[in-house]
């Protein structure tokens, strides 16, 4: 009886192992975006600003994230887009923001991501930008980076 044990609790352990290390795998990724007019494609000329940080979690998918702008009366949406790399445009990936409410700085949201969203996110593949009525294709955006 005390092999029987012995050969039970070790295939216990065998088969535990790859989920054990699954577990040590998961991470949060800090991720953060410094927003300009002159990071837009083509630049714009504005003196907005802006910042976005937040974390992606490796287990849960979960990109949370916080975007802070000044100098844009009028914003009417923000997202994320991808993928991109700095000096290209893509479409949306994400939107910020309430559906159907006004863009309030600061925003704090987040979403649950595609498996190839977050190894576009991970490259460094998206930007963040802020569109207004003035500049309806983005006023000030920022590469998305770890």
């Amino acid at each position: 009886m005390p092999r029987l044990l012995a050969i039970t609790a070790a295939t216990a352990a065998l088969f535990a192992l790859p989920f054990a290390a699954t577990a040590v795998q998961a991470e949060t990724v800090p991720v953060k975006a410094q927003l300009a007019g002159n990071s837009e494609v083509p630049p714009v000329q504005t003196q907005a600003k802006g910042n976005l940080t937040g974390n992606y979690d490796t287990a849960s998918k979960k990109l949370t994230y916080k975007l802070d702008y000044s100098g844009i009366s009028d914003a009417t949406a923000a997202h994320f887009h991808g993928p991109a790399e700095p000096g290209a445009n893509a479409g949306v990936a994400v939107p910020i923001g309430a559906k159907g409410q006004p863009l309030k700085s600061p925003d704090e949201g987040s979403a649950t991501l595609t498996d190839q969203q977050a190894a576009d996110l991970l490259a460094g593949k998206w930007y963040v930008n802020v569109h207004s009525k003035d500049h309806p294709n983005g006023e000030i955006r920022g590469q998305v980076t770890k």
